[in-house]
């Protein structure tokens, strides 16, 4: 799973991905929870849910950055 998210956003994009007891599973791009294991009641990630968090960093690098005023 992260080769699949460092493959949409390279060195564009601040991952972590936190595996932790208890089957705690978070993945954060840039400081935006894109998974949460315990939110999603308990379930691990299949090929259509990776599918749509790699939509998300793609969505996040395409976006415009705001200027600071």
């Amino acid at each position: 799973m992260a080769s699949e998210f460092f493959a949409e956003g390279g060195s564009d994009i601040s991952l972590t991905i936190t595996p932790g007891d208890s089957g705690v599973l978070q993945v954060i791009a840039n400081g935006e929870m894109i998974f949460d294991r315990k939110a999603e009641d308990g379930r691990y990630p299949d090929l259509p849910r990776v599918k749509q968090m790699r939509a998300a960093i793609r969505d996040m690098l395409a976006a415009p950055v705001a200027a600071d005023d």
